[in-house]
């Protein structure tokens, strides 16, 4: 089923219910998706510190107060319940994926809402730019580079990259599209060679799914939200919950509010 011009509401609902359980690309067209990062507080300066030095990944949609697990883009929305998958990282380990945080929630812990490139995937599609992830029914391909992030206390590590193929023709237009939406990621990191940041094998991301590359084709790599999460691999603070790449949560934002038009 597709749910491409269901509300936001009504997908954090089913999300609640369970009953979306995989990846949202595609979903609540013309809505913003965001990426998730949940720390204690004792980290969460140094996280936010983070994410002003590393925008191009780490563009922040919203912070929640110190217990809260409500947000300002999203009415009625819980963090705890309202993406369909959750990773968990103890010590920088992952231990598990769950669909529901409410049993792992403390009093002391704070959200970052991260932009997602899934928001201007919309717009690309509007301009005639094939999405292969979408076509596909999968998720995006990400992948760790050699892009070192600037660091800020306790937090360091590399870039990652989300992939999307497209024909050589459509790169430029590709550019001038998502430039306009620097609160998701905006412009590509890189165009070409995946070597050339260090992605040695493109068929085997670190994180989604592998999708075709057709003859002609040019790899086009935007920044990724997912990049705390191989921060925390590295720095490994005592818990971190993200989102499992690929489910995120729709929030009330139009793209159009996030654009420069």
């Amino acid at each position: 089923m597709s749910y491409a011009t269901e509300t936001p509401e009504k997908i954090r609902k089913l999300i609640r219910e369970m009953k979306i359980t995989g990846p949202t690309a595609g979903m609540a067209n013309g809505y913003a998706q965001a990426n998730l990062a949940i720390l204690k507080q004792e980290h969460a300066y140094d996280f936010l510190l983070f994410c002003q030095r590393n925008p191009k990944s780490c563009p922040l949609l919203d912070v929640t107060e110190v217990g809260s697990p409500y947000l300002t883009v999203a009415k009625g929305a819980d963090i705890r319940t309202d993406l369909p998958k959750y990773r968990v990282y103890r010590e920088g380990v992952l231990t598990e994926e769950i669909a529901d945080i409410t049993s792992l929630w403390e009093e002391d812990m704070v959200g970052f809402l991260i932009g997602c490139s899934f928001t201007f995937e919309d717009a690309l599609l509007n301009n005639g730019i094939p999405i292969r992830h979408i076509e596909e029914k999968c998720n995006v391909p990400m992948y760790k580079t050699n892009i070192e992030c600037k660091s800020a206390g306790l937090f360091k590590g590399v870039t990652v990259v989300s992939m999307r193929p497209m024909p050589s023709r459509d790169v430029p237009r590709a550019v001038q599209v998502t430039s306009r939406f620097p609160s998701v990621h905006g412009s590509p990191l890189h165009i070409g060679s995946p070597k050339e940041i260090g992605i040695q094998q493109i068929d085997h991301p670190d994180f989604g799914d592998a999708v075709t590359i057709h003859e002609g084709e040019v790899p086009v790599f935007w920044a990724c939200g997912v990049t705390p999460q191989a921060v925390a691999m590295e720095v490994k603070p005592s818990i971190m919950i993200t989102h499992a790449p690929g489910h995120m949560l729709i929030t009330d934002i139009r793209d159009d509010e996030l654009g420069i038009l």
